[in-house]
């Protein structure tokens, strides 16, 4: 006796003139010295950058979370972009507006962003556990207490 389960997967695929694809990074990058400078105001505006950049791309944003001391992003991007592409255009974007917006961030660090990313593609894990993951980030233990001391700092 054999039993066969089929599974299907729903993929929300895009169309060029070359083919057709499904594509998806997620990114991590931190603050220079993982500074925590990423909260109230400055988390708000880095979040608007974001997705500004990812519209002027056209690339999807899935998911996207700022913590204090990192960002993390799980983004839909053509085939033409590659991973390192796609990281250095939202870093050095908003290292540009965000510190031009914001003097602290340019007397406090000599750069912004750490010189260094994380990104993987989504595939082998699933798009559907990678954006679980970015959406819980405030729930895991350690950064509740990190949330809770953001939202009491002041506004800068």
């Amino acid at each position: 006796m054999c039993i066969v389960i089929v599974v299907t997967v729903t993929r929300k695929v895009r169309r060029y003139s070359g083919g057709v694809y499904d594509l998806g990074l997620h990114v991590v990058w931190c603050p220079k010295y993982r500074r925590r400078v990423l909260g109230g105001r400055v988390a708000v505006r880095l979040r608007e950058l974001i997705e500004a950049k990812a519209a002027e791309r056209g690339w999807e944003i899935i998911a996207l979370e700022v913590m204090p001391d990192h960002v993390h992003l799980f983004v839909k991007h053509e085939p033409k972009a590659s991973a390192s592409y796609v990281a250095n255009q939202f870093k050095g974007f908003t290292s540009r507006v965000l510190r031009s917006e914001f003097p602290h961030l340019k007397s406090q660090m000599p750069t912004l962003w750490s010189s260094s990313f994380f990104v993987a593609s989504v595939g082998a894990v699933g798009a559907d556990t990678v954006e679980k993951y970015i959406n819980t980030q405030w729930e895991r233990p350690w950064t509740k207490k990190q949330k809770e001391e953001s939202e009491r700092a002041p506004r800068v």
